[in-house]
């Protein structure tokens, strides 16, 4: 099985990651190219395009500018410890041991706008991309999930066929999700639903579906998950599977906070 999340827009470049082991993105010509559109972007553009402040904008306008390679510890981070956010918060990944971090090194992905598929332990700049952005990054693409489709997709199916895995457990949001042709994928998609109760009823609320998530991709890591039937055991911070509201696809998962 192999999991898919999403990035997240916080990041944390100021506090050291609790390893030294990384790994080098597997599409960093294609971020290159990004980035050389994205550098003849002034900090107003910037801001425009990614519809963030212009305090916003003159930041990620800079990091274009910095942004460098090859990359290495002096100017780069592990994935998983660089992002921070709710997904993030689930997840913990400060506190994974060495072999979870291996599991989750072959079995764990994260999508970027910018990094296209990463490894958790793959360093990455600073950056801001979401995957939704509209603009012409050359004569073929006029936004990224055109960029990015075809490549991420083929490169699933490679880490599928890699790890001997048929199915993928989907914890990314739409956005992310959409730049995967999920018909093409050559296994079974699991897309989990997290539901809360409010007002008498079950609804997705999205700060706690989206912790949800992480703590969902810490399940599968700690417990190293390759069926699906066994992500229904998933308990943590008191939701279950709910069989009533499940049929065999979405898993769906409840609590009453």
């Amino acid at each position: 099985m192999i999991a898919l999340v999403s990035p997240a827009k916080s990041l944390d470049f100021n506090n050291s990651s609790p390893t030294s082991t990384f790994s080098e993105p597997n599409f960093l010509n294609k971020s290159q190219e990004l980035v050389n559109v994205l550098k003849t972007y002034s900090p107003s553009q910037i801001s425009k395009l990614m519809k963030i402040s212009l305090d916003l904008g003159t930041l990620n306008c800079d990091r274009y500018q910095e942004w460098g390679r090859p990359f290495n510890l002096d100017n780069a981070k592990q994935s998983i410890f660089a992002f921070t956010g709710d997904v993030y918060k689930g997840l913990d990944a400060n506190s994974m041991t060495e072999k979870n971090l291996d599991f989750c090194q072959k079995h764990f992905r994260i999508l970027s706008g910018l990094y296209g598929m990463l490894k958790p332990l793959d360093l990455i700049q600073a950056y801001r991309l979401e995957m939704g952005t509209k603009t012409q990054f050359n004569n073929a693409h006029d936004n990224l999930y055109s960029f990015w489709k075809e490549t991420l997709t083929n490169s699933l199916n490679d880490e599928l066929k890699a790890s001997n895995s048929s199915y993928v457990l989907n914890l990314a949001s739409n956005e992310y999700s959409k730049a995967i042709n999920f018909k093409n994928v050559e296994a079974e998609v699991i897309s989990p639903v997290f539901k809360d109760w409010k007002n008498g009823e079950y609804k997705i609320i999205s700060f706690y579906a989206k912790k949800a998530r992480g703590l969902m991709g810490r399940f599968f890591i700690n417990n190293e998950i390759m069926k699906p039937e066994l992500l229904k055991g998933f308990d943590y911070e008191g939701y279950s599977y709910n069989h009533e509201l499940s049929n065999d696809q979405p898993f769906t998962f409840t609590r009453k906070l």
